[in-house]
């Protein structure tokens, strides 16, 4: 799930003005990939295969089966074409498939459904990487695309290769469920991980306030803004499914109804962790603004400190001279001056109100990182 943000670009870039259905493969599309899993209660086969013609011939040698066509990477236009026309998919659905990046949604045709599902990882590098994964129900079958090798849907997979749950006593519509199910509940640890990072970026504010730590806080908004405008519309695509009592049996319905309070608990989720980013935005600010008031409280001290040394140095800074012209004296004119120990006792008494004024702001609690 880690295809580069400028593959995604380019395939936007080159269809601007091109006809709905049109199909392209951009260069640096992964080459196909081909399974097929199939099954029944009491029978199950996999496999990967070299090529589609080999695939498609042990899809229809079992009619009674149910299968799973998995196709991963989409870097064969031609093939995208023998599957589109077997499987009677309609040129815009495959074009949404191949454009992959749609939002999550679901499209009846028939007896078949298109279902779009996307897939979120967090990555090292703290950013939310999102993949497609397009969903076409038949009446035997599933069929899904994606663009990577990987996916999260290999805890799926071993629940029906070990027989466990309801899979392969189900018709296909639970399958497509169960597929869904599983994106869904990968968001949760996904979640996780970005709750872990919220709060060590927390841990930082308090240890490190500084530009860095707000922009990380920014940027892991954008991420879990883009997590809900993913949940959001998988809700609303859970939702439409159950409106319809046609489409939905009704003993599949309770499932589905599962899997919609998912989508809700995730959105709840995303609600908190966007709400604690204004929080630690805000906790980023008090910081700043406090360690702020810390620096203008040692200045302030320090002025405070030399306002009257420097107001007794300005005083006797004055050039008033003690003889006048005519001989005599002035006694009114600093006779400290010409004291013995006139300078001593001067630094003295500066000193003094240096240790005043520091015991005056001790006892007031100033000197005190709280006060």
């Amino acid at each position: 799930m880690n295809r580069p943000k400028i593959l995604k670009r380019t395939i936007a870039n080159d269809k601007v003005g091109k006809q709905p259905g049109y199909l392209y493969v951009p260069a640096g599309a992964f080459k196909p990939r081909l399974f097929l899993i199939s099954f029944d209660e009491h029978f199950f086969e996999e496999k990967e295969f070299a090529t589609y013609e080999e695939l498609k011939s042990a899809y229809d040698s079992l009619p009674e089966a149910r299968h799973w066509i998995d196709i991963r990477g989409y870097g064969d236009l031609a093939l995208l074409e023998k599957i589109k026309f077997d499987f009677a998919i309609h040129p815009l659905q495959l074009e949404d498939v191949i454009n992959d990046y749609q939002r999550p949604k679901m499209e009846e045709k028939g007896d078949h459904l298109f279902i779009v599902s996307r897939m979120i990882s967090f990555t090292s590098d703290k950013r939310v990487d999102d993949d497609q994964l397009s969903i076409f129900t038949g009446s035997n079958y599933v069929l899904t695309f994606q663009s990577d090798y990987e996916d999260c849907l290999n805890v799926f997979r071993q629940r029906i290769r070990t027989g466990k749950g309801s899979t392969r006593k189900k018709p296909v519509l639970y399958m497509a469920y169960a597929i869904m199910d599983v994106i869904i509940d990968n968001y949760f640890p996904v979640l996780s991980e970005v709750g872990d990072y919220l709060e060590s970026l927390e841990d930082c504010l308090f240890e490190t306030p500084d530009k860095k730590t707000l922009n990380q806080i920014i940027n892991v908004k954008r991420e879990i803004t883009k997590i809900r405008r993913i949940a959001w519309s998988e809700r609303d695509k859970i939702n439409e499914m159950l409106r319809d009592e046609d489409l939905v049996p009704e003993d599949l319905r309770i499932y589905f109804k599962d899997a919609y309070d998912h989508t809700v608990q995730v959105l709840d989720l995303i609600e908190n962790y966007k709400e604690m980013t204004g929080n630690l935005t805000e906790l980023y600010l008090s910081n700043v603004s406090n360690r702020m008031n810390e620096i203008m409280k040692v200045l302030t001290i320090i002025s405070s400190i030399f306002i009257p040394l420097s107001f007794i140095a300005s005083v006797y800074g004055m050039n008033f001279s003690r003889e006048n012209p005519n001989g005599g004296t002035n006694p009114l004119n600093m006779p400290e001056l010409y004291q013995p120990y006139g300078y001593v006792t001067l630094l003295t008494i500066m000193g003094g109100l240096i240790i005043f004024q520091l015991f005056f702001f001790w006892r007031k609690g100033w000197l005190s990182r709280s006060g």
